[in-house]
């Protein structure tokens, strides 16, 4: 295997029954790199992870860890190599969250599964890990989702694996856990090269944590890259089939269609003044023009999603008179128009006089 990879897809095909639901799947990925998985509901996703992970037989293909073909790694081998945590519901009886997450020093223990001092040492570092000391006590069947989405990640790092295998693991997580628990994987890839793979729901986090992606759609790999080749408007609308907004890639954001229509209102800004005001409009329907902004104004990147028109110049040159006097008839087409706030300076200048035009015709807000 090349240098550096530490697990590989050789033509993986996977599925159920016997039958290829996503097939030919080649991919190199390197020790302690983050890689996520992608792409609409019912894709495949799940069946990729549990098909490296072994809990569904592969179709085809081969797949290795560390130069080793994982068809020929036996299970407690692999158990101290790989760490899985997948979306099926645990439901185990009389187990309390400690109990729980020292399940994952088995793979350490004798036949006896009885824990040492380490042992029980290191199950209280890993739920320290993921603040859930004051779980241990309790029953794992009756704490939250999120809660025990937070104890099987600790039992996952109890297992001190090369490489942790994760289905969309902040499902049910709130804002603040879900970036705690994306900073302790994060933690442990870049600290203990732990490799990390996982499928995400959230395109916006995926894109910010992740090293690679892998888009799956249909019968195939759709995209395998960096976040930067994958994260385009163009691919994210192909892969998810996006019909009713768009994707921002500045922003890694999602927004809804701009308001159809003749622009009623038009938009004055600068240096991200506008961007509320733009989602106001867009939440009322309003339609809006915005200008005039230069292409490198944080207000641009919304702008070009929401409003009906831009007027737009070039960073660092002066406004055109061709550019003004498109503003002028746009504020002679609207009912009003809002000064958002914005910075007048050297190039912009000639704003001074699109906002004294638009006051003339009494109707700048």
């Amino acid at each position: 295997m090349e240098k550096n990879i530490y697990l590989k897809t050789s033509h993986l095909d996977v599925g159920y029954n016997g039958k290829t639901l996503i097939g030919d799947i080649c991919l190199d990925i390197e020790k302690g790199e983050i890689v996520t998985l992608i792409g609409p509901n019912g894709a495949g996703k799940s069946t990729i992870l549990k098909s490296i992970t072994r809990q569904l037989k592969m179709i085809g293909g081969q797949v290795f860890i560390a130069d080793k073909d994982l068809s020929g790694i036996s299970h407690r081998d692999l158990s101290t190599k790989m760490a899985v945590v997948l979306t099926d519901r645990l439901h185990p009886e009389l187990m309390t969250c400690h109990d729980l997450v020292a399940t994952g020093r088995y793979p350490y223990t004798g036949r006896l599964g009885i824990l040492s001092r380490e042992d029980e040492d290191k199950v209280d570092q890993a739920m320290a890990a993921v603040h859930a000391e004051s779980l241990g006590n309790r029953d794992f069947n009756a704490i939250s989702d999120g809660q025990k989405q937070r104890v099987l990640l600790a039992r996952a790092i109890c297992q001190e694996p090369e490489i942790i295998i994760l289905d969309e693991p902040t499902s049910f997580l709130d804002i603040r856990h879900k970036l705690e628990l994306l900073s302790i994987l994060r933690q442990m890839a870049k600290e203990k090269g732990i490799t990390v793979i996982m499928s995400l729901h959230e395109i916006d986090l995926a894109q910010k944590i992740s090293d690679k992606i892998i888009c799956v759609k249909g019968d195939h790999i759709a995209h395998y890259g960096r976040p930067e080749q994958v994260f385009s408007e163009e691919m994210i609308r192909d892969l998810y089939d996006i019909q009713n907004g768009y994707f921002d890639s500045t922003f890694g954001s999602l927004e809804l269609p701009a308001p159809a229509g003749d622009p009623r209102t038009v938009v004055i800004s600068s240096e991200g003044t506008g961007i509320p005001v733009y989602r106001s409009l867009q939440k009322q329907g309003i339609p809006f023009a915005a200008g005039i902004l230069y292409t490198n104004d944080i207000d641009y990147q919304v702008a070009r999603l929401l409003a009906g028109e831009v007027v737009t110049e070039q960073p660092f040159d002066l406004i055109s008179d061709q550019a003004v006097e498109r503003m002028f008839a746009l504020i002679d087409q609207a009912d009003e128009v809002r000064n958002a706030g914005i910075t007048i300076g050297t190039c912009n200048r000639k704003m001074e006089s699109v906002l004294g035009y638009a006051r003339k015709c009494g109707k700048l807000d």
